[in-house]
């Protein structure tokens, strides 16, 4: 028994065990409602318990209450071991059912794995590819060969391109077509080495071969010229053709140019010839960047012409253009910078348009913008900026911040999926809204990931089929997390969330929900509240400064919505972004005569500077002009445009996103003028003398000195053949000739010269070519040398040489001058048919505009010797700003010469001769240059000084002046020099006499201004005087005024007054004869005025009485009285009587008496008084005689300006023309025109009331058609007033008339009472009534009587009598009931009219209405 029960315990707790087991190893619990009760339950039966009968005979016992239970127990164990089999099976189940779906994943993710990483490389591949794409292009260009008959030759070349072009040889412009010249001809191409062989040369080989690569991008080309030479010497006719044909070079190239923007840019390239075949690919850049033919940029190259223009600029195309032209030795090139100025503000006082508007991180809703800050701020700094934008299928642009901006990106959120958009970007000041950007490319808004998702495959027969992600993600329902949430953008006002979708995103659309919440918090709300989000960015605006905060997304499709990503670091809004610092340390270096070089250093802090901003002033103006508008980002700048000789100081500023920083400090002042250089080398080498051992070489001066006289020059020499160059002085030479001795005879030397200044030692000349030494013994002089041309104008110029050294055999007698047309001609045309003797000579009566060369003979009597080296060639035009020599005395009273140019300076002087060669005498005259000058003062000038002086500028012989000093000039300046140094003070104005309004009397004249050392006596009668108590005596020595004041003016000071000045040397003296009328009149003025002006003290008329006539034609009598009180009365009076009608305001002191309408009551004398306690004051003005014709004139002309047009109006007697007025008076006398002809009385009649003029025509017929005019004559003018009455409108009118005439007449005819009825009568009860009326009418009318409206007959108590134009009514015995009303109607054909009465019928003893008539 023991084990049995050891053995229900041990399996009892197995079952136990293993049930808990089960339990823990499922992912489910099933378990029903039965075993909620018993879960966990495992009842142990002891024993003790069962009795051994009931162990043996369980079935047949009777059942124990715990056996019971086991069974019940044994039953819920079976059933719950079931369910968890089942349970079991479901769960393994679905194990395998996961495993199988992971399985599959696995495999779909490593194929798009696979797929992706495919597509990757494929990318980067194309990547690669577009990177390396390059038209194509010769680097190492084919060269040409020269060979003899039967050698080998091997033509080569490179190219580079990718694609790799395609190759295609041409020889004289026919493709070589190879296969047919197998055996002579072998192409070959091999890592981008062209080669070409031809085995054989015959002379049928030479020509011009030539090689063109193509590509998609384009096409490039390479020339080469073979020449083949026989045995026999003769040469291919390639040669011939070939080697004569020059390369063009650049003729005439564009300078830097200033344009508008929204202008148009064209930039002109003129070569010296045709371009060549390989010359025809002309490549532009702007700032190193190649140009490509646009919308906006075209490109054109001509024969000998190549054009580029750029329409409609913006100040993003500023910069520096080079053109690049090919050359059989590389390639030739030319740059100039464009300038691209700001157009007009919009706005007065408004800032420039930002510029380089950049769209970046396109997204399906969301775009990033980026632009720099403009140069010019306007009248004040630049606060921010407005964003715009268009789509592209709209004209409306549309704003997309509705504060401003401060810093220059800005994210654009909200867009349409799939739509093409265009931005841009307005800057704003305090003036307004500036002008807007240049609008971006339009660009596509779409997802980026989407070619991502997508993956080609290549199948055979070149079919492709293409995979989506959409496709394999089609089972994924409810969408994943977003993941990785961070800021990618953020500014002090705004962040930009950025974070990736989920993976896998599946098939439906997503959008997100963007939730924030402050850090360290779980409070979490939307963020994007009911915007809809559809790209993985979101800009986040209403955010607190200073408070940090977490971000989540959660991703939407129709599924649902995702669990949220995990939150983002803490972030906070940035610090605002800051300005950079300005650059320092500007210095400006002279480079050209209108262009400075500007170099600064960087900030210390350059990590976020895009560049920099230049301005210029001229020194002390603070005109602030703005150099450039697009931001250079180098350190050294070249500034164009600016004015020679002017002084200039420089600024800059630093540019970056976050604004422009402030200026920085000026540069130091640089005058604007070419730097100083070498010189130029020397040209023109010739021998000038020649003996056995010794040779004299001159030479023509450098054409630029470099900004500085040339000091001297320096002489090499070699013998013909050799290699080196020998120096031929250690010591520079002034003159430009040079003596060379110990040479051998019989032998050639050429020469070659250097010239040198303060700056260093310039190139050297060409060298001459071989000279013989051998000595001269020709009978002719040898050639003029050094021949210069000075003082060139539109028609002539001055020719200048020097003689020559060898005279021949006899003296020089004169030098015969020949010009020639042209630079290259040879035909010399003699201009002096005589020798002159003298190195100079004027040439007149040449074509303006033309060049021309010149050359100098010299003759003895021998004859002519040989010619001089021509001159340089010349243009004969004035040179721009070229002045002449004005002498005069300078302000110390010496003769000098001044010459004007802006070249001229301290370090430019200019150069003086006399006579064109001879020095400057130090003893007789003095030279300096000053800014823009150049002068020679004469010692002590003298007739010694006589004859022509000479001034050229330094580096600038074109700008050249003289002047012939003569003997009339010397007696003239003399005099005047004499003047200067003997001056007299000059006289402004001369003594005058003034009296002020307080009775004080001023003598004053005015001399021109004084210095302090300035002294004056005064005299009066032959004595000095000095300021007493009335008379005051000052001196202004600034401007030159002498004073005296009379206070008061007495008879003693009648007299003649002398006013002696001296300032330094200058004196002079000045006099007043103040006496009889003069002087008395002078008085009187002044006592007159000394009254006024104490009558001023108290109240006194500002304005006295006067009249004036009104537009309204009403007469104003007016007048306005000053420094009155509380207690002045202002009264006024006519003829002794006072006018209450006056009107007077004390607050403005006026006072007015209006007459509405002007009668002779108005003449009369008028007369105000102003009165207190301080005083009186009275106004008189007498309107009679000729003062009242004035006012009746000035009436009348008002009345007659008031007049309104002529109108008409029509009668039953014909036409009245009248006109309508303010009011008329007699005054104004009017007549009657009718077509510019008074009009005939017999039939009219004028006339006229108080406020119209009319004329009455009678009886009108068409004879009266026409014009008729008014004319109203007020004294002095006429006014007229016209009506044309013709036409339609006399038709009118005389219809009207006739109209009007008929019904006058029918008026006449038609029935009506004469004499009426009275309205009420009243009668007493019993009485009789008799009604009598009057009528006419013709023809004569029917009579009816009415009682209350209702006819009466003639019978019983009524009574009816009708006589010839009467009728009565007689009413027998009245009673009360015959009350009412009663009338009278009369009608024939004409008409009819009808007269009503009110009887009252009253009782005897009562009293009858007041109103009625009292009958009977």
């Amino acid at each position: 028994m023991e084990t049995t029960k050891v053995t229900l315990e041990e399996e009892s707790s197995q079952m136990s065990h293993s049930m808990k087991v089960s339990a823990q190893k499922k992912k489910r619990t099933f378990i029903s409602s039965e075993e909620e009760s018993f879960h966990n339950t495992f009842p142990i039966i002891s024993a003790e318990v069962m009795s051994v009968k009931e162990l043996l005979d369980i079935e047949s016992s009777s059942r124990h209450r715990t056996w019971e239970i086991m069974r019940d127990m044994a039953q819920v164990e079976y059933r719950r071991t079931k369910r968890t089999l089942f349970g079991n099976e479901c769960e393994k189940m679905e194990r395998d059912v996961s495993r199988t779906r992971r399985i599959l994943r696995s495999r779909v993710d490593k194929i798009a794995l696979r797929n992706r990483g495919e597509e990757k490389v494929a990318a980067h591949k194309s990547y690669l590819e577009a990177l390396s794409r390059k038209a194509p292009d010769f680097i190492i260009p084919l060269r040409s060969h020269t060979v003899w008959e039967g050698m080998r030759v091997v033509f080569t070349c490179t190219v580079q391109g990718y694609p790799p072009p395609r190759i295609t040889w041409y020889k004289d412009g026919v493709p070589l077509r190879c296969p047919h010249h197998e055996w002579n001809y072998t192409p070959k191409l091999k890592h981008g080495i062209c080669t070409l062989e031809i085995r054989r040369c015959s002379p049928a080989d030479a020509g011009k071969y030539k090689v063109v690569a193509k590509s998609a991008l384009g096409q490039a080309t390479t020339f080469a010229t073979l020449l083949v030479n026989s045995y026999q010497g003769a040469t291919s006719a390639s040669e011939r053709s070939q080697t004569s044909i020059p390369e063009a070079q650049f003729a005439c190239a564009f300078s830097p140019n200033w344009v508008t923007e929204g202008e148009t840019l064209t930039l002109q390239c003129i070569f010296t010839c045709p371009l060549l075949p390989f010359q025809q690919d002309v490549t532009w850049y702007r700032d190193g960047v190649q140009l490509e033919p646009s919308k906006t940029v075209a490109m054109k190259t001509d024969s000998d012409l190549a054009t580029l223009t750029l329409e409609p600029m913006h100040k993003e195309h500023e910069g520096l253009y080079t053109v690049q032209l090919r050359t059989r030795s590389g390639t030739q090139e030319h740059s100039a910078f464009v300038y691209v100025k700001d157009a007009a503000a919009t706005v007065p006082g408004g800032p420039a348009s930002p510029l380089a508007v950049q769209v970046s991180d396109i997204n399906k809703d969301y775009v990033f913008l980026t632009w720099q800050p403009p140069s010019a701020d306007g009248s004040s700094p630049v606060e921010g900026y407005y964003v715009e934008k268009k789509e592209l299928s709209e004209e409306q642009w549309t704003r997309c911040n509705a504060q401003i901006q401060k810093v220059c990106h800005f994210p654009v959120f909200g867009l349409k999926p799939g739509a093409y958009y265009q931005f841009r970007v307005c800057a704003v000041n305090k003036a307004g809204v500036g002008r807007p950007s240049k609008p971006t490319e339009p660009i596509l808004t779409m997802d980026p990931q989407e070619a991502d998702r997508k993956m080609v495959v290549s199948v055979d027969r070149g079919r492709t089929i293409t995979v989506t992600k959409d496709e394999l993600e089609g089972d994924v329902t409810a969408p994943f997390p977003p993941t990785d949430v961070h800021v990618c953008e953020g500014t002090d006002t705004y962040l930009v969330l950025s974070w990736s979708p989920p993976e896998p995103r599946g098939r439906e659309p997503l959008t997100y929900h963007v939730e924030r919440s402050l850090a360290g918090t779980n409070n979490w709300e939307r963020a994007s509240l009911d915007m809809v989000v559809s790209s993985p960015r979101f800009p986040v605006f209403d955010l607190v400064k200073g408070r940090k905060y977490c971000f989540r997304v959660r991703a939407v499709n129709k599924y649902g919505v995702s669990d949220p990503s995990a939150p983002s670091a803490p972030v906070s809004l940035r610090k605002p972004q800051v300005p950079p610092s300005p650059p320092h340390s500007l210095m400006p270096l002279r480079d050209t005569d209108t262009s400075v070089q500007l170099k600064w250093q960087e900030p210390e802090d350059k990590e976020d500077i895009l560049g920099y901003y230049l301005y210029y002033s001229e020194t002390g103006k603070q005109n602030w002009k703005t150099i450039n508008n697009k931001p250079y980002t180098k350190t050294s700048f070249t500034v164009h445009g600016l004015k020679t000789g002017k002084e200039y100081v420089f600024r800059a500023k630093s540019v970056s996103r976050a604004g422009n920083s402030i200026y920085s400090e000026e540069s130091p002042p640089i005058t604007v003028k070419a730097a100083i250089r070498v010189p130029s080398a020397p040209s023109a080498i010739v021998l000038l003398l020649c003996t056995d051992s010794e040779m004299v070489v001159g030479w023509r001066a450098p054409a630029h000195s470099g900004g500085a006289p040339v000091r001297g020059y320096y002489l090499d020499k070699k013998e013909e053949g050799a290699e080196m160059w020998r120096e031929v002085n250690e010591k520079a030479v002034p003159e430009r000739k040079l003596k060379v001795s110990n040479l051998t005879s019989g032998n050639f030397y050429q020469f070659r010269v250097f010239a040198a200044n303060m700056v260093g030692v310039g190139k050297p000349s060409e060298p001459s070519e071989p000279f013989l030494c051998e000595k001269w013994t020709m009978p002719e002089p040898g050639c003029p040398y050094d021949v210069q041309i000075k003082e060139i104008r539109d028609t002539s110029l001055v020719a200048v040489w020097a003689a020559p050294l060898y005279e021949g055999q006899g003296p020089i007698i004169g030098y015969i001058l020949e010009v020639c047309q042209g630079d290259q001609s040879d035909e010399w045309t003699a201009i002096n048919d005589q020798p002159i003797s003298s190195t100079h000579y004027k040439v007149s009566g040449l074509e303006t505009g033309q060049t021309y060369c010149l050359r100098v003979t010299a003759v003895n009597e021998a004859g002519a010797g040989c010619p001089s080296l021509p001159s340089e060639p010349f243009t004969v035009t004035t040179p721009p700003g070229s002045k002449d020599i004005e002498i005069g005395v300078d302000d110390d009273g010496f003769i000098c010469l001044t010459y004007a140019a802006e070249e001229i300076n301290e370090e430019t002087p200019g150069l003086w001769n006399k006579e064109y060669c001879e020095p400057i005498d130090e003893s007789r005259a003095q030279t300096h240059s000053e800014k823009n000058r150049a002068v020679l003062t004469f010692t002590d000038a003298s007739e010694e000084d006589l004859g022509l002086y000479t001034v050229e500028v330094t580096d600038n012989p074109s700008m050249s002046s003289s002047y012939d000093f003569t003997a009339d000039d010397l007696e003239r300046l003399k005099e005047l020099s004499w003047q200067v140094r003997n001056p007299l003070i000059g006289l402004k104005t001369g003594w005058q006499v003034e009296v002020s309004e307080e009775g004080r009397v001023r003598l004053w004249l005015q001399t021109e201004s004084l210095s302090d050392a300035a002294e004056l006596r005064l005299i009066l009668n032959d004595q000095e005087i000095h300021s007493t108590p009335h008379r005051t005596i000052t001196l202004d020595k600034a401007k030159g005024l002498v004073e005296i004041v009379f206070d008061p003016l007495s008879p003693e000071d009648q007299g003649s007054y002398t006013a002696q000045l001296r300032d330094g040397k200058a004196k002079n003296q000045f006099t007043l004869v103040f006496v009889d009328d003069l002087f008395h009149q002078t008085l009187a003025l002044a006592d007159a005025n000394r009254h006024n002006h104490k009558r001023k003290f108290g109240p006194h008329f500002e304005e006295y009485l006067s009249w004036s006539v009104t537009d309204e034609c009403v007469l104003v009598i007016k007048c306005k009285v000053t420094n009155t009180t509380k207690e002045t009365t202002l009264k006024w009076f006519k003829e002794g009587k006072e006018l209450k009608e006056a009107v007077y305001d004390p607050a403005s002191g006026l006072s007015s008496f209006t007459v509405p309408q002007v009668t002779q009551e108005e003449m009369g004398t008028y007369k105000a008084v102003v009165s207190d306690k301080r005083g009186e004051d009275q106004s008189f003005l007498k309107l009679s005689d000729e003062e009242y014709d004035k006012l009746l004139q000035q009436l009348s002309k008002q009345c007659a300006l008031s007049a309104g047009p002529l109108s008409i109006e029509c009668t039953e007697e014909g036409f009245r023309l009248f006109c309508s007025l303010k009011y008329y008076i007699n005054y104004l006398k009017t007549s009657w025109l009718f077509k510019d002809k008074p009009i005939d009385q017999t039939r009219t009649r004028p006339g006229y009331s108080t406020q119209k003029v009319w004329i009455d025509v009678f009886n009108p017929t068409e004879k009266d058609q026409g014009k008729y005019t008014l004319e109203m004559f007020d004294g002095k003018e006429t006014h007229k007033r016209h009506l044309n009455l013709s036409g339609q409108a006399f038709a009118d009118a005389l219809k009207e008339y006739q109209r009007l005439k008929q019904a006058a007449l029918d008026a006449k005819r038609r029935a009506h009472v004469i004499k009426g009825l009275p309205d009420v009568v009243a009668i007493m009860e019993g009485k009789t009534l008799c009604l009598t009326c009057f009528v006419d009418g013709d023809p004569y009318p029917d009579i009816f009587w009415l009682r209350n409206d209702k006819r009466i007959a003639s019978q019983g108590q009524f009574d009816i009598t009708k006589e010839h134009k009467c009728t009565t009514i007689t009413i027998n015995n009245v009673t009360m009931q015959d009350s009412g009303k009663y009338s009278i109607f009369v009608e024939n054909k004409y008409g009819s009219e009808t007269v009503d009465v009110t009887v009252s019928v009253y009782k005897h003893g009562d009293k009858p209405p007041a109103h009625a008539v009292l009958m009977g």
